[in-house]
């Protein structure tokens, strides 16, 4: 049972990150917390309703935290949870790792060619 909490929450993170705009959001807070009004003033493309969805389901996931301070709501980074997506992701860096060695061999191989 808890094995499947954990897998159900893991997955919300994933999710949650699968949208550009999700992984944009959490972008700018990277940089520092915001205020609703200026992640909303982001994405002028967006309408408010739709960015507030996105913030919500960063907070479920638990990737962001919201806090009032006066008459505003400041959203701050989590990245706690980012450590499962680390995890996961790291598991496959050993392929990545090849395969960028072979693209760096054929390189230095086509370049000696040419010359």
């Amino acid at each position: 049972m808890v094995r499947q909490r954990s897998k159900t929450r893991t997955n919300t993170v994933f999710a949650a990150v699968s949208n550009p705009t999700r992984r944009e959001i959490l972008e700018l807070l990277r940089k520092g917390d915001r205020p609703a009004g200026k992640l909303v003033a982001a994405f002028p493309s967006l309408p408010q309703p739709a960015v507030s969805r996105h913030l919500r389901v960063l907070r479920e996931a638990g990737l962001v935290a919201v806090s009032p301070r006066a008459q505003q709501r400041v959203y701050s980074l989590q990245p706690g949870k980012l450590r499962e997506v680390d995890a996961w992701v790291s598991s496959y860096r050993e392929f990545w790792s090849e395969r960028l060695e072979s693209l760096k061999t054929h390189l230095h191989e086509r370049e000696d060619r040419v010359r």
